[in-house]
């Protein structure tokens, strides 16, 4: 069941600033507050689904084709599509899933 007490809805609904990327109707992309590398960006899906498990079961496939189509978009906003870039979802408490919304990461900007 998805718990709406996480950082990734309060900044769905504006009550935490975010520094806005790309926005659409199926997701959010804004840069991490502690970046990895160069770019460091997500992706949160504007449904609430607490996993990647929880998205490709639950969302419609025009959904889940639009949010990583929002990936790619996202990639090309960020100059990092030619060059290369990762993309990483950890799913559970195994992976280091910390915020249970699911959300992409977005890496790149420098060799990995």
């Amino acid at each position: 069941m998805y718990n709406k007490n996480n950082v990734f809805y309060k900044i769905l609904k504006s009550e935490i600033p975010a520094k806005i990327i790309y926005e659409n109707d199926v997701a959010l992309s804004f840069y991490d507050i502690c970046p990895l590398k160069k770019v460091h960006a997500l992706v949160i899906t504007k449904g609430l689904y607490s996993n990647f498990n929880d998205f490709i079961s639950n969302a419609s496939a025009q959904e889940v084709k639009d949010f990583f189509g929002t990936v790619s978009k996202v990639s090309h906003i960020l100059n990092i599509a030619e060059s290369g870039y990762r993309i990483l979802s950890n799913t559970g408490h195994d992976s280091g899933q910390e915020i249970e919304h699911f959300h992409v990461h977005i890496l790149g900007g420098e060799r990995l």
